[in-house]
């Protein structure tokens, strides 16, 4: 009995060894490029994240959350054109696309990750630890600098 259930364990973790290895491996497809995060004053209780993401693998990707430690909330968001002429920023809940071989921006003005209810400021010259998490390739760590020039 011992030996089946030693048995069993091994299998698991090996299972568990290929599916990690899977995941590195597609973390590895996906760069992250051209990072600044900035908030419009230290006093800002907001902030956003900027970033060239590149999928360099066959499969194409999405960017589907970000987690940060210096955020209560942390979302996905864009900014849209409301039928009056006024743009208006939003969460976009499915995420963003990265196409197999293609890249995507995530720019001042459009598609960006959202640092809201800051617990300290973003100053520059720091750096912001964020996960971005993939549908395939899982969570991707970045450390992105603070750049309130950019």
């Amino acid at each position: 009995m011992a030996r089946r259930v030693w048995a069993g364990a091994r299998r698991a973790v090996a299972a568990a060894a290929i599916l990690a290895g899977s995941t590195l491996a597609a973390a590895a497809e996906i760069v992250i490029s051209d990072a600044f995060a900035r908030a419009a004053s230290p006093q800002a209780k907001s902030g956003a994240a900027f970033l060239l993401i590149r999928n360099t693998g066959a499969q194409d990707d999405r960017l589907i959350a970000a987690e940060a430690a210096i955020a209560q909330r942390v979302e996905l968001h864009t900014h849209v054109m409301t039928g009056d002429g006024i743009m208006q920023m939003r969460e976009v809940e499915d995420g963003f696309a990265i196409p197999a071989g293609g890249e995507h921006r995530l720019a001042r003005g459009g598609d960006h990750v959202m640092l809201m209810g800051l617990t300290a400021p973003l100053l520059d010259g720091d750096s912001v630890p964020v996960t971005l998490i993939f549908q395939n390739a899982g969570p991707v760590a970045v450390d992105i600098p603070v750049d309130l020039s950019r």
